[in-house]
């Protein structure tokens, strides 16, 4: 399939896939061999910073990759629980988005739940469905823009405890519409993905309280 304004122009899997480098990683742990219990997924993407930071052009062509670990001073169970409520999205989300969900509430969690927004970028609105991709609480989740403004958006959560504390890491890969062409919006949308988990960071902190 094609690539077209606003819908991915294929599966991200099938997208990182003719390398063979990026995939595995972001499957779900279930389908990744498991030589022993894994207790949390800090391994995983430990494995691809290592990968990526080894091999800094290693992401398929047009694909970008945006990375984020923070340490919160609360137990995982605690952490999740945030995540696992959909409308906490809306009150960590820049006000400047306009973002609201659509999708009735409360949203149960879980794999291939789907949840629909609207937002709006500079005056422009548009709509952005998701896929809840993975679950498995209290460790990981991951979502996908089925329809939105990206040609590849998917986001991975993971969560480790450390200690008591939790390790925090976000992980998205994301290509821009119309690639090559679309290239041109890249220093643009990196800042404003950028400035989005700014904000993101200090309103789960100011939320949580730490």
């Amino acid at each position: 399939m094609g690539m077209t304004q606003g819908k991915p122009d294929r599966p991200l899997r099938q997208a990182l896939s003719p390398r063979g480098l990026l995939t595995p990683r972001l499957r779900h742990a279930s389908l990744l061999p498991t030589p022993s219990p894994v207790s949390d997924y800090s391994d995983v993407i430990r494995a691809h910073r290592r990968d990526h930071l080894a091999k800094p052009n290693s992401l398929p062509r047009g694909v970008h990759r945006y990375f984020e670990s923070t340490l919160l001073p609360l137990p995982i169970e605690k952490v999740f629980e945030f995540f696992s409520k959909a409308e906490n999205l809306q009150a960590i989300t820049p006000p400047e988005l306009s973002f609201r969900i659509k999708t009735p509430l409360p949203i149960a969690m879980k794999q291939g739940a789907l949840i629909d927004y609207s937002l709006s970028l500079n005056g422009v609105p548009f709509g952005w469905r998701t896929r809840i991709t993975h679950w498995d609480p209290p460790y990981a989740f991951a979502d996908e823009q089925l329809k939105g403004p990206y040609a590849v958006w998917f986001h991975t959560h993971t969560f480790a405890d450390e200690g008591g504390k939790t390790r925090m890491d976000d992980e998205v890969l994301y290509k821009l519409p119309l690639w090559p062409f679309g290239e041109v919006a890249y220093p643009f949308v990196k800042k404003k993905v950028e400035g989005i988990f700014r904000y993101r960071r200090a309103k789960i902190r100011e939320i949580l309280g730490c």
